[in-house]
């Protein structure tokens, strides 16, 4: 039987990134985000949906560009303290012990220590309530060497990524599937 509640965001689970924005004459800015997801693959494009009243938000509003940084579950303090404080109060690079590093195509800061970095230039921006979406438009994407194999192809479980599920923490690291397999099944019977 099923019970029905008040409508909610249950979407299980998100990731938990850490989203750069340059903070122009203000210190650069970290900003903890669970609302974001991948849009569109051609061309290629992530949301993040972020509050008007957050910090990150106004520097984003003023730099139309941003860095998604993928940590790994080993990070999980950093992503939480980035989460529970605010840019206008502390430099979260220095709190953290995090490293900017220059991007290649966009104002914002990669993160060292985050072994994948999507570089994104806000191509929509979409007020829906309590929160606005910023679609970012990927233009450069690194990655740590020890995340490729040897053709460049993305090791998942070497990413260890970190999901956020109902207010807590997750590591996602073991593969139950590959896209199409149950297809492959039946054609095989």
């Amino acid at each position: 039987m099923k019970i029905e509640r008040r409508p909610a965001t249950v979407l299980l689970p998100v990731p938990a990134v850490l989203v750069t924005v340059a903070g122009g004459s203000q210190t650069d800015d970290i900003v903890t985000i669970a609302w974001v997801g991948t849009v569109c693959s051609a061309p290629p494009m992530v949301s993040v949906a972020i509050r008007p009243s957050r910090h990150s938000h106004e520097l984003l509003q003023r730099s139309r560009d941003f860095v998604v940084n993928v940590p790994r579950a080993s990070q999980v303090r950093e992503v939480d303290v980035c989460g529970t404080v605010s840019g206008r109060d502390v430099d979260k690079f220095a709190l953290t012990g995090l490293t900017a590093a220059p991007a290649s195509k966009v104002t914002a800061p990669l993160i060292v220590e985050c072994p994948i970095n999507m570089e994104c230039v806000v191509r929509h921006q979409l007020a829906l309530g309590a929160h606005d979406l910023f679609i970012g438009e990927i233009v450069a994407v690194h990655f740590d060497e020890e995340v490729v194999d040897a053709r460049g192809h993305l090791k998942t479980a070497a990413v260890d990524a970190l999901a956020f599920l109902d207010g807590d923490y997750w590591s996602v690291k073991e593969k139950i599937g590959t896209y199409g397999f149950t297809k492959k099944a039946r054609k095989a019977k």
